[in-house]
């Protein structure tokens, strides 16, 4: 009795369609009709000639023959030479060629028919089972190595997708890759959500070369919703398809009223979720293996989402930390207006240590503006630890280069694998005598009432190298004059050296509109858009 696969194997045979490659009509016409019984679809020509022009029309219209059997006597070229020929074109190198002889053949020509590249030798007549097993038995090889081939390639294309997704830096450009990687494996539009603990929800969507808008919130929150209804356990891959009425209209415009396909998985705590998502598209069915590659590119963004997630979160704390203890609104400092202005770094770039401070001293006004040096929580921590031994030591001390080295010994003994910049000014506000010390730091800008704007000359280490110190650096501030202090954020650009930003920056302030606060955001407006690094500003003059 026939097992379930040979029966199986046989039934998938009446899709099949064999050319015969035969001069003798009666041999072709018995081949056919022994064929013909085990359901294979017959092609009959005479002569190599007419098989390379029936391959050519075939190959034309996407239908190659399943597998040809070839007379090795043919009357213009041997049936191993057609072989040869067929083995040597990449898009038909992959046909399975039974050669067969009416002759008696010697080992030799079975030799010489493998060594063209044939799969098999019949020698006919031969029984009808003997011939339709060597015709399975050559559909059976021709598909495995088509099977292997078409794996290797969705192995191939599903790395090339998965590694834009590694590489991403922030959970919405993980969202806008992974939605380009998913339309790649589709072959439509598709839409990834990254939805993270706190119910915040990245999207990227790719729709091909029509441009796409990011989705409205309530569409965010719509599918966030959805998510969650559908995830139950961390690590597994859900499939699901939400009926159109169900889906936030408008994400994939060109598909109105189609149903979704969801693949979702959560990230391996659960604290997140990612769902990749493309229209049904009931009139163009994906090809074979389609759904097991977006399940694995959905395991991959969840992976890389993870850690991105995370990141978020410590740069949340680290925010929260800066804007504590970084008032918007100083002190009353008599003598003196002083205005500050911080602005963190864009959501997908890490956040820094800058700083600001405006303390009152017995000695006059003692500001402050500096930059741990680093991205990270740690750094923000650092910068709350400097700031506040500022406000400790400014008690007993107000000179600007006595405060510079006590800081300097503090990261010394407290963070030894720290740096910090930082610029100190102390201002008496009754003589307008202004004493600098700068560690590392941009110098601080005077900014004179219709006499342009320049750099005070103050420089020295960086705080936390324990080297010497110079001497504060004096001016005097008159009626009129503002000091301004930044941290590099605010002009810092890749490929632009930092002396032609400050000479920019100096341009600017000297063009800024009167008062402190305007400058300030004269500055912000013509320099602070769309930075990669925290800024921080802080102006001071005299008081009428």
């Amino acid at each position: 009795m026939d097992s379930m696969a040979e029966r199986a194997e046989r039934a998938d045979q009446k899709n099949t369609t064999i050319l015969v490659v035969d001069d003798a009509a009666a041999s072709r016409c018995a081949l056919g009709a022994v064929l013909r019984r085990a359901g294979h679809l017959v092609v009959p020509v005479a002569t190599a000639g007419e098989a390379l022009l029936e391959l050519d029309l075939r190959l034309r219209a996407g239908a190659l023959p399943d597998v040809a059997l070839v007379d090795v006597g043919l009357p213009d070229m041997s049936g191993f030479e057609l072989c040869r020929r067929l083995k040597a074109l990449p898009l038909m190198a992959t046909l399975p060629v039974v050669h067969f002889s009416a002759a008696a053949v010697a080992p030799s020509d079975r030799c010489r028919g493998l060594d063209a590249g044939g799969e098999a030798y019949l020698t006919v007549p031969a029984e009808p089972e003997e011939i339709q097993a060597v015709v399975r038995a050559a559909l059976r090889g021709a598909r495995m190595r088509s099977g292997a081939e078409h794996l290797a390639q969705d192995l191939t294309l599903l790395s090339e997708t998965i590694l834009p997704v590694q590489a991403a830096h922030s959970p919405s450009e993980l969202a806008r890759v992974a939605a380009a990687g998913t339309a790649r494996l589709t072959g439509g539009p598709a839409a990834v959500f990254v939805v993270g603990e706190g119910g915040h929800v990245y999207s990227g969507i790719h729709c091909g070369r029509a441009a796409a808008a990011p989705p409205e919130s309530g569409a965010r929150e719509t599918v966030a919703r959805l998510v969650r209804r559908v995830t139950a356990a961390a690590g597994s891959v859900f499939e699901t398809v939400v009926p159109a009425p169900l889906w936030p209209p408008g994400l994939f415009p060109r598909d109105a009223g189609e149903d979704v396909r969801m693949v979702v998985t959560r990230t391996r705590d659960g604290r997140a979720a990612v769902c990749l998502t493309t229209p049904t598209r009931r009139h163009r069915k994906p090809p074979p293996g389609t759904a097991a590659l977006v399940a694995r590119l959905a395991q991959a963004t969840a992976l890389a989402a993870q850690p991105l997630l995370m990141y978020q979160a410590e740069r949340h704390v680290a925010l929260t930390l800066q804007h504590s203890f970084l008032p918007k609104r100083l002190p009353d400092l008599p003598g003196v207006d002083v205005v500050v202005r911080y602005e963190p770094a864009s959501r997908e770039t890490e956040i820094g240590g800058d700083f600001y401070a405006a303390l009152r001293t017995g000695e006059g006004v003692l500001t402050a503006v500096g930059d741990v040096v680093g991205h990270s929580l740690d750094a923000a921590t650092v910068m709350v630890e400097i700031r506040h031994a500022l406000r400790a030591y400014c008690v007993e001390e107000a000179d600007p280069g006595a405060l510079a080295r006590r800081l300097d010994r503090m990261l010394q003994h407290y963070h030894p694998e720290v740096t910090a910049t930082v610029c100190l000014v102390l201002v008496d506000p009754a003589t307008g005598r202004t004493r600098i010390a700068n560690a590392g730091h941009i110098a601080p800008l005077v900014v004179r009432d219709g006499e342009g704007a320049e750099y005070v000359r103050a420089a020295g280490p960086l705080l936390g190298l324990g080297l010497d110190r110079p001497a504060p650096t004096e001016t005097v501030l008159g009626p009129g004059d503002r000091l301004l202090m930044v941290t590099d954020g605010l002009i810092e650009s890749r490929g632009t050296d930092l002396a032609v930003s400050m000479e920019q920056l100096r341009t600017a302030a000297a063009a800024a509109p009167p008062g402190t606060g305007a400058l300030c955001d004269s500055l912000l407006r013509h320099f602070g858009r769309d930075r990669e690094d925290d800024i921080a500003l802080l102006a001071l003059r005299l008081d009428d």
